[in-house]
């Protein structure tokens, strides 16, 4: 049976706290990625580096209206969202029928707007 590219739980752990090459933590991302793991490939991918990638998560985020996940993709790439950025995430996560996500999103867009 071939060993599985993504490494165990402590493992990654392991991989988090020690210093990796670039590609080496773009391939864990990936295969993470691979797996549909989002959450778990946003640390590999911050320490690579690879904020367009990162960045390309966010906007598929966005339109999937993941409130959370574009909110900690935010935190990775180490900026903030504008206002209509935001509005754009309820909006879609309301047209999902995701309501809470839908109510966050609105409430860090009425924070981003200044008025919270």
């Amino acid at each position: 049976m071939a060993k599985s590219p993504i490494p165990d739980p402590l493992e990654r752990r392991h991989l988090i706290e020690r210093e990796l090459a670039p590609e080496q933590c773009t391939k864990i991302a990936e295969a993470y990625l691979t797996e549909g793991r989002v959450w778990d490939a946003i640390a590999f991918l911050g320490k690579a580096g690879a904020n367009d990638r990162l960045a390309a998560l966010r906007e598929e985020s966005i339109v999937a209206g993941d409130t959370f996940l574009v909110r900690e993709l935010t935190r990775a790439l180490r900026d903030e969202l504008s206002a209509a950025r935001w509005r754009e995430t309820a909006d879609a996560a309301e047209a999902a029928g995701k309501e809470r996500f839908a109510a966050q999103a609105k409430r860090l867009c009425e924070r981003a707007e200044g008025r919270s």
